[in-house]
């Protein structure tokens, strides 16, 4: 598997990693929702990234891959059917998804264009792209790129600006993209879920969808 430095943090701390969710339930269930508003409600759905299934099991994601084989037990046990396997890679053949879902990945992606035009593969024409970020640009982004070194998870992240997913996604052949955005105060101080609104600039989760082409 390629990208290792930064999956290691996530086979060694996998418990601590899914434990997050639980410690922050109302930042948690307020990215839920914003995923929620963008992903396609019907189809055959494939989560890239699914980590322990956090998104995908509640939201009904059939499918998940991930290159850290010690996740996808939990995604497993969350109704999740899992391979291992890496993002520029994807082990299925071509238009057999109606729709892909990637949260926080693209951040740990070796290439992020080779992962969207593999995705573009996937995806049956005009099928939907839903990505979920942490904006660079926001007041959490740019604390996660301060604070990097500390973070066991983010240490080897590459974070991204709004402007810069929707030039990745036009170059790679997707369109029509729909933006939505939640957490807009420091995770600390969340403690109810946060509204959702239209756009990009106001909020940390930046969530995107887009067409295949």
């Amino acid at each position: 598997m390629t990208g290792t430095p930064k999956i290691e943090p996530f086979v060694r701390h996998h418990r601590r990693y899914d434990d997050w969710f639980e410690r922050h339930g109302p930042a948690y269930v307020s990215e839920l929702l914003a995923v929620r508003a963008l992903l396609p409600w019907e189809g055959r759905g494939l989560e890239i990234g699914v980590g322990t299934g956090r998104f995908a099991g509640p939201l009904g994601v059939k499918f998940g891959i991930d290159p850290a084989g010690e996740t996808l037990g939990y995604a497993l046990a969350r109704g999740v059917s899992v391979a291992r396997a890496v993002a520029e890679a994807l082990p299925f053949a071509e238009t057999v998804f109606d729709y892909a879902l990637v949260v926080t990945t693209i951040c740990f992606v070796d290439d992020a264009r080779a992962m969207l035009l593999e995705i573009a593969r996937v995806l049956r024409p005009g099928g939907k792209l839903v990505i979920g970020l942490i904006d660079r640009e926001s007041a959490l982004g740019k604390d996660y790129v301060a604070h990097r070194e500390e973070n066991v998870f983010y240490r080897s992240a590459t974070f991204y600006s709004a402007a810069e997913v929707e030039a990745l996604l036009k170059e790679t052949g997707f369109s029509h993209l729909v933006w939505v955005q939640t957490l807009s105060t420091p995770l600390s101080e969340i403690h109810e879920i946060e509204p959702i609104s239209a756009g990009s600039g106001r909020a940390a989760f930046l969530v995107v969808r887009a067409q295949a082409p």
